[in-house]
Formats: structure tokens, sequence, C-alpha cells
């Protein structure tokens, strides 16, 4: 009878041990050890500068966060690509892997781990905002979503780096004959090389560091960019051509580590999908607006602006079908299907 209560006496302490040791736990939903809510000091990198509406949309995802959680959720916003020795590619790289926590970067980059990613910018796809809203906000948007889980990466909202248009230092361009020969500088992206070249240009590569004074030396004729870059950058002083054409629309993503997402308790998941999306909303209306009058000044500058007409817009479209023969069955034909309008 002794050992029985013996025995049931160490039972009983050992339940209450472990319900002691579960209650200090906290369970599960991001809780410390005393029951709050768990604290963070996040990373995130921008591409560019702190003059940029990239630094401006992730600077408010910043504020907003620290106002919402009484500081408890902190982000440090570093520019330039700080974290990654100023490379993109390692930089969606270190957020799939999670060493960087956040992140605001162009597709285009994330095709450096998957060439899917170029869908979102395949030439002459979207034809102007009407066209990208309906895209992203739609399916092709949640197409996207999908692909960047795949890669460990949580997309919080869609930027806009814009439209890329062509400016160049010898004519107008308005047909497809008239890149012949141009030496241009693009993105180092596989697909974008076949681009020019079936356009019959000398495509060329480099940082863009390096860009004006190449192009203030004659060593490229041109390049392409959205309006931000172009004018930021001063190309109006070496470039006195730019086409508006919008051959090929640059997403942004407002991503975030998919396992560190995860980690998150449900109302901070909740939290950053709706400040991420209201962040990377509130790019998107800055930057339309700053190209409006950006493009203003770039004319008050003395470059040449041309606007091609719907009929010089579709002989650009038809050279440039080969790219659709070769990147199809790369993309997907689904995918390509949930970014056509």
């Amino acid at each position: 009878m002794k050992k029985f209560f013996k025995g049931r006496n160490l039972l009983l302490a050992m339940l209450l041990i472990v319900s002691a040791i579960l209650a200090a736990c906290g369970g599960s939903g991001g809780g410390d050890a005393d029951g709050k809510e768990k604290s963070y000091k996040l990373k995130m990198s921008v591409t560019v500068s702190d003059s940029s509406t990239w630094y401006e949309a992730a600077k408010k995802l910043a504020d907003d966060m620290d106002k919402e959680t009484d500081g408890r959720i902190k982000i440090e916003v570093f520019t330039n690509e700080q974290l990654s020795g100023g490379d993109s590619g390692k930089a969606v790289e270190g957020l799939a892997k999670g060493s960087i926590d956040l992140t605001f970067n162009s597709t285009i980059i994330y095709s450096i781990l998957d060439q899917r990613f170029g869908v979102a910018s395949a030439p002459f796809l979207l034809k102007d905002h009407s066209e990208v809203d309906k895209v992203f906000n739609g399916e092709g948007g949640e197409k996207l979503k999908e692909l960047l889980a795949e890669k460990g990466v949580q997309a919080l909202g869609y930027g806009e780096n814009g439209f890329r248009q062509i400016t160049n230092s010898k004519h107008e361009i308005k047909l497809p004959k008239d890149l012949s020969g141009l030496k241009i500088r693009i993105p180092g992206i596989t697909m974008y090389t076949d681009l020019y070249r079936s356009l019959g240009t000398d495509p060329a590569t480099m940082t863009f560091s390096e860009v004006f004074t190449a192009l203030q030396q004659g060593t490229i004729d041109g390049q392409e960019n959205p309006i931000d870059v172009i004018a930021s950058s001063k190309l109006e002083e070496v470039q006195d051509y730019l086409t508006l054409w919008n051959y090929s629309y640059d997403p942004l993503v407002l991503g975030m580590n998919k396992k560190l997402y995860g980690s998150l308790s449900d109302a901070d998941r909740e939290l950053f999908d709706r400040l991420g999306k209201e962040a990377a909303a509130y790019q998107v209306k800055i930057a339309r607006e700053k190209e409006a009058s950006q493009i203003e000044d770039l004319k008050a500058k003395g470059m040449n602006v041309y606007m091609p007409t719907d009929a010089e817009l579709g002989a650009f479209k038809k050279a440039v079908q080969p790219i659709y023969d070769k990147y199809t069955d790369i993309w997907g034909e689904d995918l390509l299907k949930a970014f056509t309008p």
C-alpha cells in the first residue's frame, strides 16, 4: 500500500513538473517565456538609395510596424544592397536562405534563382498600368506568390520599378530597324540578351555604376531602364533620344523569408500581410506620380522623347516573337497565360 501511494505521489509530482514546463514555454503562437508576444529586430535590404521610392516604402513599413507594435517589431532598412555587398542576386539568395529577413527586389533579379520569374517582364506582354494592375491583383499575382513560396519567400506585396524604356545617342528609335547595330547595355539575364539580339542590337552587360561613363565615352550607344533610373542618373547629359515603348514591365517584390514568416504568431503574420501590402501600394502610387513629372523634366532639359504609334509597336511585337517561341516552355504556358491580360 505504501508503494502504491509513493508511486502515485511520484506520478503527480511529474505531472506538475511537466505542466509547469509547458506553461513556461507559452505554447505556440510566437509568445516568449512570460507569455508576451515575441520581439524582433529584422534587417531589410533595398537595391537603391534612400532617395528612391523603394526606400520610402521600406521606411513606411518599418515606421508603421514600429508604431503598431510599440517598438516590439523593429525593421532596419539597408540601402544599396549593403547586406549583400552590392549584389542584388546575392540579396534574393540571402532572403531565400534566411540570412536577410526582408527585401525589395525586382523579379528580374529573382530570375537568377529561376527563369520562370522572367515571365513578368516578357516583351510587350503588358501595355499599360491598367493591364499591370489587372494581372498583379489577379491570377498573375497569385501565381507569382506561389512561385516565390517555392523559393522560400513570402510575398507581402508588389511594388513597381516601372516599364523599361530605351535611350541612345544616335537617332530616334521608331521601328526595329532603328535598333540595328546599336550597342545597348542590358541587365545580365539570358532572356534580355536573346531579346536584344533578336532586335538586331549588340547587347552589352555591365554593372549600372559603369553605364554613365560608358555612354559618355561612346563605349556603348544606349541603355534601357525605367524612367526613374534614367532621370535620377541624369542620363539626359549623355543620351539625346528616349523612346517610351513600354517594352518590358519591371515589378518589385516586397518579400520576407518564408520560414521567418511561418514562425510568427497569427496576429503578427496578419500585421505583416496588411502593412506590407500597404507599403507596396504606397510605393506604386508615388512611383507613378513621380514618373510623369520626370518625363516632362527630361523634355525640358532637351531630350528628344518619342512615343511609338500602335502600328510601330506592332512591328516590335512581331520582331520579338522568337522570344516567345523559345521561352514559353521555360516559363510554362499556364504561367504565361496568368500574366496575359
